[in-house]
């Protein structure tokens, strides 16, 4: 898969850094129609690695993960988290009526599909140093949307929250993400992309959804917002 240099693998990266659906116009749009995501380190000479390959990480002195964990973390507070400690997407949309697992943590991602057309992929990925904004885990974010797609504004992209850890079946905190919903008239998809890099972390979490119209799209992200969890680091 990878050439006899560096430069041929980044070359190939910028080339080709997705495979996937439908933004209307933008290189975004292969991404989300097979609802594939990969987010690759733009400087790294290797694949990104497999999560489940994730070594336990060394604990931080000083650093309370537990709190960090108990409370909201919007994109002020992406210095709380450890340096270098990779946050996690937790899984169990396949236990929603409807929803299927129909591929789990392979590279970091795992697919969903349900009955009436959706597809979710949810991604995370390491190594992403060299996109990240120090300090800044919103224009870090920023900068990630435009490297997936260089024709991405911040204008468009809003701010909402995921679940951030928790069990399911009760309240937990949230966290801040950047989410990017291009209208798109029928017969296109309706399709919905939330992310966030944590630049303190060295990782980012990437959720895409991809459905037949807005109504089952709306459907589809509350069913994510209450199964998919962005995970705070354990250390």
């Amino acid at each position: 898969m990878w050439g006899s240099t560096v430069e041929q693998a980044r070359a190939r990266r910028r080339a080709a850094p997705f495979a996937g659906v439908t933004f209307a116009g933008t290189a975004l749009a292969v991404l989300l129609a097979s609802c594939s995501v990969n987010v690759p380190d733009p400087q790294a000479p290797t694949p990104v690695q497999e999560v489940s390959t994730l070594a336990t990480p060394s604990i931080t002195p000083g650093h309370d993960a537990a709190a960090v964990a108990a409370k909201d973390l919007p994109f002020g507070a992406g210095g709380s988290l450890a340096d270098g400690v990779p946050v996690g997407i937790s899984g169990g949309l396949e236990k929603i009526p409807g929803w299927s697992l129909t591929m789990e943590d392979a590279q970091g991602e795992s697919r969903y599909t349900k009955t009436d057309g959706c597809a979710v992929a949810a991604r995370l990925s390491i190594n992403q140093g060299p996109l990240s904004v120090p300090g800044d885990d919103k224009a870090s974010t920023e900068a990630l949307f435009r490297y997936l797609d260089p024709a991405v504004v911040p204008e468009r992209l809003t701010v909402q929250t995921l679940r951030w850890g928790g069990d399911a079946d009760k309240p937990a905190p949230r966290v801040e993400v950047l989410a990017l919903e291009p209208r798109a008239k029928a017969p296109a998809r309706s399709t919905a992309v939330l992310a966030r890099l944590f630049s303190r972390a060295g990782s980012s979490a990437y959720i895409s959804i991809s459905c037949p119209d807005a109504g089952t799209l709306a459907k589809a992200k509350a069913d994510v917002g209450a199964r998919l969890a962005i995970v705070p680091p354990s250390n």
